[in-house]
């Protein structure tokens, strides 16, 4: 076990924890993060819409930033997974797959979400590649290019709209009954976006570039990029476990500045936001780390004065 009674540990190493780390360094705190090197986004190519590492791949934004935390003796990162957390606000013990004990006053959970198996043959195969979840991550590459959308309901009617900001060339496949209104078929109608509902039985590629996506009433249809809605669940089931509260659809419940609902635990990015962008995540790593550290700081002064 840690002897050191740490500041905060932190859960999690992609972009919200890493940053994190880094105000919490900055701020003269001990941290520790835990992650287990298997970021979600490890299948893509590219990581976009961050100023100034605009491309760069996952794995080099996170050289990246472990390059930069070094320079803060503070901040410990440790490869290996959090398994058990007991304690409560002053005094957290965190346990890891590796048989390590940590102890910390604060928690902040940086876990992000998972995929759930693709169930789509073929999918696998082309997502990261051709095949993505995000059109402000991945829409510029394949501007005005014939696209596929696979999604249904009302996420559909949002969806639609967006993408169109890339390209006008895109057919929406529901892969089964589009859960849509008369007045949404309709409005699709309108926009001249041709909707099949029919499952899809495959999509084909080569070396990871979508060629077409086939569906089992025999309709193929070529397109060079795919938009499609993803299946998720929380990375870890430790936020719920120790009595976070979450939303129906799974994600920690937190205020402005990334507290939850247990007293001195705080989450921030992916898992705690619907906005899956990765500044978006290193943003609110940084304000859910000023939170705790401000915390920390008062309850010091308190006990000292």
């Amino acid at each position: 076990m840690s002897k050191q009674l740490l500041d905060a540990v932190i859960i999690g190493g992609g972009p919200a924890g890493l940053n994190a780390a880094l105000m919490l360094g900055r701020a003269r705190k001990h941290v520790a993060v835990i992650d287990e090197g298997k970021p979600r986004n490890a299948v893509t190519r590219e990581t976009h819409g961050f100023l100034t590492r605009d491309g760069v791949s996952p794995f080099e934004f996170r050289r990246i930033a472990k390059e930069e935390l070094g320079a803060y003796p503070s901040v410990t990162l440790v490869e290996d997974t959090a398994v058990s957390i007991a304690g409560e606000d002053g005094n957290f013990q965190i346990e890891t797959a590796q048989g390590n004990l940590y102890a910390s006053k604060k928690l902040l959970f940086a876990v992000g979400m998972k995929d759930r198996p693709l169930d789509i043959p073929g999918l696998a195969e082309v997502y990261g590649k051709s095949a993505f979840v995000c059109p402000y991550c991945d829409g510029w590459e394949l501007r005005d290019e014939p696209l596929v959308v696979i999604v249904k309901g009302a996420d559909l009617m949002h969806f639609a709209p967006l993408i169109s900001g890339w390209t006008n060339r895109f057919t929406v496949c529901t892969n089964g009954p589009a859960g849509l209104t008369d007045d949404q078929r309709e409005e699709l109608r309108r926009h001249q976006v041709p909707l099949f509902e029919s499952p899809i039985l495959n999509i084909e590629s080569n070396e990871g570039i979508v060629r077409q996506v086939v569906l089992e009433d025999g309709t193929s249809i070529p397109c060079r990029g795919i938009f499609f809605k993803p299946e998720l669940t929380t990375g870890s089931d430790l936020p719920q476990a120790i009595g976070c509260r979450l939303t129906e659809d799974g994600m920690v419940v937190v205020d402005d500045f990334g507290k939850t609902t247990v007293p001195g635990v705080y989450s921030a990015g992916d898992a705690a936001s619907r906005l899956h962008q990765a500044v978006a995540a290193a943003a609110k790593g940084a304000f859910a780390a000023a939170a705790l550290n401000n915390e920390l700081n008062l309850e010091a002064w308190r006990q000292n004065g």
